[in-house]
């Protein structure tokens, strides 16, 4: 069963509000696409969202066990994933430009197998690996239909995998809690040559035993955000504010929440993540249809162009779509309009 909010499109429509600066280049660094049971979010639902007026021009894919093959060899059945995006994506290329696939790194050294599959499957479009590693004991805590044990960012065979990813010349995508960040200081510390983004703020927790968000929570989790600053192989996206597991209940209000109130209420977390990490370090993200529960595809952006006025448009452009570019190394023209998207 899902943790996220379930998308009602009748409550979406409720609430509605201009684009503001519809010229800002965007490069979504993180939504996922899938076709499960009582869900369904394909390429061309994506399509819709990313043509709501702000100028989408390339996305991110991030795993999500969509297509897997059903049979062959266990390791290589993710590639499935990678063939089902290339189908869905077929007449829209830059939806996704980038795809962030799945290799079981438990497997090691032996990793390797999987992962020069995948870059001959897709060479133009693999450029990173993510497995499922969010984990808490308290069942309140949870964010995936099927979550992580305990133990995964800390074991040997992990940091094995991890290795082979970075000698394959790929990104390491991870999706931690504020418990976690810890594990992802030390797995970065042991590989410096291996580039880590760390997915959705670092997972800020607001609910189970952080249900109270207190001041001693924040500080803990903006403690383990500064410490894994300072390590030059670290990147971060910035955004996931609609999973439950921030804490968020947008999806309880009457009527869809505003860009301005998503701003106010975004800001204490944006500001210690700009801040540590520099425009230079930082993407954003929708992590849609996740956070599509919450809040509507133009009120997020807009509320990440409020937060973002002070900047300069250099730094504008390093969060809104250079920093996911040139992490990743994906082909993004600022001068021309999206494929597929008006």
């Amino acid at each position: 069963m899902t943790p996220h909010a379930p998308i009602r499109e009748a409550w979406l429509a409720l609430a509605d509000e201009p684009v503001l600066d519809p010229a800002q280049p965007i490069l979504d660094a993180h939504h996922h696409l899938w076709d499960r049971t009582g869900s369904r979010y394909r390429t061309e639902a994506f399509l819709e969202d990313a043509g709501c007026g702000h100028d989408v021009r390339a996305s991110l894919y991030v795993q999500c066990r969509t297509g897997y093959r059903t049979s062959g060899p266990e390791s290589l059945q993710p590639l499935g994933e990678v063939d089902t995006i290339l189908e869905w994506s077929a007449s829209a290329p830059n939806h996704p430009v980038g795809i962030v696939a799945f290799a079981d790194l438990m497997m090691g050294h032996e990793v390797r197998n999987t992962l020069d599959a995948l870059l001959e499957l897709a060479p133009d479009r693999v450029c990173g690996i993510r497995n499922t590693t969010a984990y808490h004991p308290d069942p309140a805590v949870r964010s995936n239909p099927q979550p992580a044990r305990d133990g995964l960012l800390r074991s040997e065979a992990f940091r094995q995998g991890a290795a082979e990813v970075a000698r394959a010349g790929l990104v390491l995508d991870v999706w931690a809690y504020q418990t976690q960040l810890h594990e992802i200081e030390a797995l970065a510390r042991q590989l410096p040559e291996l580039t880590i983004v760390i997915d959705h703020c670092g997972g800020p927790l607001g609910v189970g035993p952080f249900r109270h968000r207190t001041p001693a929570d924040f500080a803990a989790w903006r403690a383990g955000i500064e410490t894994l600053a300072a390590l030059p192989n670290t990147r971060l996206k910035i955004g996931g504010f609609g999973l439950a597991v921030f804490g968020n209940d947008y999806h309880q209000q009457a009527v869809p929440p505003l860009s301005r109130q998503l701003a106010t209420d975004w800001s204490p977390w944006f500001e210690v993540c700009l801040e540590a990490f520099g425009a230079d370090r930082c993407m954003l993200e929708s992590n849609f249809p996740v956070d599509k529960g919450m809040f509507s595809y133009v009120a997020l952006w807009n509320a990440f162009k409020r937060l973002t006025r002070a900047l300069s448009q250099k730094e504008r452009d390093q969060l809104f779509w250079k920093t996911a570019a040139s992490t990743y190394r994906v082909a993004f023209d600022e001068r021309t309009t999206p494929h597929g998207v008006s």
